[in-house]
């Protein structure tokens, strides 16, 4: 069986789809990786085979991306997924998808929920997709509504069939890592499983806190997205000095493309890389202060990590009200025109983290009912019945 995996760009939206990737590869199927051109180093770099499909025009995708920060949170989620996700990024996938289709002959589709170019391929080559979540099933639901109208208009102009409110894109397979208690509900047609990944055994860090040995180590990170937008910036500067004064041990990973310069002096206790194996530290962390990604959320949750999530833009604020209502963690939203004002409630939350047991206890159940799911391996059994039909 040919399989082709698709998505957008950034970790957020990727790195979901690498597990079930490798599930493939390991029964032996063949496995293809489709995105933009932004995408090849990290799809080439977790070993998939890659075939890019055009961006949008540089032109038009800026001139949205520059009205985005200035945009209320709200309408700045509207105007990305409708028009980037929807209108711009499928208008400029769909060609070179359907091409990728037919010369590559997959048999089916696994996309990452904002890229609905395949989704339009797929069903252009009488193929099935499926849906690999990247947050919770209310936000895929609230995406969906609002990229309907977008996607609609340019199966109209392919010669499809109308689907004005988003229901072929809504009845598709959904493929989830979330647990059912931290996630909000299901989709249609949902399956869970967990990743084999979280039960490997942590490794070692390096001795970079001399004298802290005995010291709970927290882990700080705002994903790979935040070091590169100037608004969210001031947020590395607020973490530091939340943990400055507290006798834990921090590690702050900022990613690959944060000027480090642009980052105020680290405090004794805080060690500053721009990449650790996120499975290394939660598996010695005591708490983690996250911006409420799927990525380091979910992580922390499979390790059993409570959190302390700070929301900066798109479907993070869902996320971190969600973490805090099943009781894992704690939300602490930040102003934007006023960041300064989110540093003591930061501090407390950290502080509240570490000696409050119930937030472990609550996280180390989620990591109990996302280990009983099915490991993401029976996803091979469920596509080849769906490439059957």
């Amino acid at each position: 069986m040919r399989v082709l995996f698709s998505s957008t760009r950034g970790a957020g939206h990727f790195n979901p789809l690498v597990p079930f990737a490798r599930a493939f590869e390991r029964a032996g199927h063949e496995v293809l990786v489709a995105g933009p051109p932004v995408l090849a180093d990290a799809a080439r770099g977790a070993g998939f085979d890659f075939r890019l499909f055009d961006p949008p025009p540089e032109d038009e995708l800026g001139e949205i991306w520059e009205r985005v920060p200035e945009l209320p949170q709200e309408e700045a989620n509207r105007v990305v997924v409708s028009e980037i996700f929807g209108r711009l990024n499928t208008t400029a996938a769909l060609p070179g998808l359907r091409a990728e289709i037919e010369e590559w002959r997959a048999d089916i589709v696994l996309r990452d929920p904002n890229e609905y170019g395949s989704a339009l391929a797929a069903e252009l080559h009488g193929i099935p997709h499926a849906r690999v979540a990247i947050s919770l099933v209310s936000v895929e639901e609230l995406g969906i509504g609002i990229a309907a109208e977008s996607v609609d208009a340019i199966r109209r102009d392919e010669g499809m069939s109308p689907d004005p409110v988003g229901d072929r894109l809504r009845n598709a397979p959904y493929l989830s890592t979330f647990p059912p208690s931290l996630d909000d509900g299901d989709a249609p047609d949902t399956h869970r499983f967990h990743d084999p990944e979280w039960d490997a055994p942590a490794g070692d860090l390096p001795g970079w806190w001399a004298g802290r040995d005995d010291q709970p180590l927290v882990y700080v990170t705002f994903g790979s997205v935040a070091g590169q937008l100037p608004q969210a910036l001031p947020v590395y500067g607020l973490a530091m000095r939340a943990v400055e004064d507290l006798p834990v041990r921090v590690l702050l990973t900022v990613g690959r493309d944060l000027d480090l310069d642009a980052l105020p002096s680290a405090p004794d206790n805080v060690r500053v890389e721009r990449w650790v194996p996120q499975q290394d530290v939660l598996g010695h962390a005591a708490a983690a202060v996250v911006h409420g990604g799927s990525g380091s959320t979910l992580g922390a949750i499979a390790a059993g990590v409570p959190l302390v999530v700070v929301p900066l833009f798109a479907d993070q604020p869902q996320n971190a009200a969600r973490v805090a209502e099943v009781g894992a963690g704690i939300a602490v939203v930040p102003d934007r025109e006023a960041p300064e004002a989110a540093l003591g409630p930061l501090r407390e939350a950290i502080l509240e983290l570490l000696g409050d047991e119930s937030y472990g206890e609550r996280a180390t159940a989620l990591a109990s009912e996302s280990r009983a799911q099915p490991v993401v391996d029976e996803v091979v059994p469920l596509a080849e019945r769906l490439a059957r039909r």
